[in-house]
């Protein structure tokens, strides 16, 4: 089978090179409890990596950028990042205590971009996950360039061909089932800026598989991306 085309700035490349290992197919059917593996997270789960991750996947990165009260920009990508609400449209991203550059800014300022994490700008998008001092511009890091917004002070990532202006709506940390509070904090925003690149839209529907939207699988190195190959239609019944 032919690679897809590798976007880029608006236009179709070299394919790109493969990222991840292909794994044997699991038919589907009825499991007995002989065939399952389980066990009790706060146990322990008994393997060699920890599971959790590598099935709530593939996930969308969270490719956040903001600016500190001292206009000190900011960009970290973060794994635990999902679209909350349609109408209107909310998104968010979990921060663990060990990566509060964002969250500190987004309580300061109350605002963020959200900037979307193509096959094109994946090793940028890695190189800006650097654990680095709160004054080091991540921008400059990765050779990438602050955008201006237009409804907010935060840059978005002038190469990244869709971005989410977004004012904090929420922030909150989160629990176990026991009361007892978990070392991560759900930041939420409301999207009020849509910057989106028009070679991505074809016919007014934009083109998920053209843009090559990079998302996280389980290990420490593992990325999925999307491609027309690899997508499927299936309408609702009734």
């Amino acid at each position: 089978m032919a690679a897809p085309p590798f976007f880029q700035s608006g236009r179709a490349t070299a394919a790109a090179p493969p990222l991840f290992r292909s794994g044997p197919t699991i038919e589907p059917g009825a499991r007995t409890a002989a065939d399952l593996h389980f066990y009790e997270p706060g146990k322990g789960h008994g393997l060699r990596h920890n599971p959790f991750k590598a099935i709530v996947a593939p996930r969308p990165i969270g490719w956040i950028s903001t600016r500190s009260a001292g206009g000190v920009n900011n960009l970290a990508p973060y794994s635990f990042f999902n679209a909350f609400c349609e109408a209107p449209p909310i998104v968010g991203f979990a921060c663990a205590s060990d990566n509060r550059d964002t969250l500190h800014n987004v309580e300061q300022t109350g605002e963020f971009v959200f900037n979307l994490v193509t096959r094109a700008l994946a090793e940028r998008m890695n190189a800006t996950s650097a654990s680095v001092a709160p004054d080091v511009d991540e921008f400059t890091l990765a050779g990438l360039t602050p955008a201006p917004s237009r409804l907010i002070a935060a840059p978005r990532v002038a190469q990244s061909p869709v971005s989410f202006e977004c004012r904090r709506t929420d922030v909150l940390q989160l629990r176990a089932a026991d009361g007892s509070p978990a070392p991560a904090w759900l930041v939420l925003g409301e999207v009020i800026g849509v910057h989106l690149d028009k070679a991505l839209l074809r016919d007014g529907t934009y083109d998920t598989a053209a843009a090559q939207h990079l998302a996280r699988a389980g290990g420490l190195g593992d990325y999925f991306w999307v491609c027309a190959d690899t997508m499927m239609q299936m309408k609702r019944p009734g």
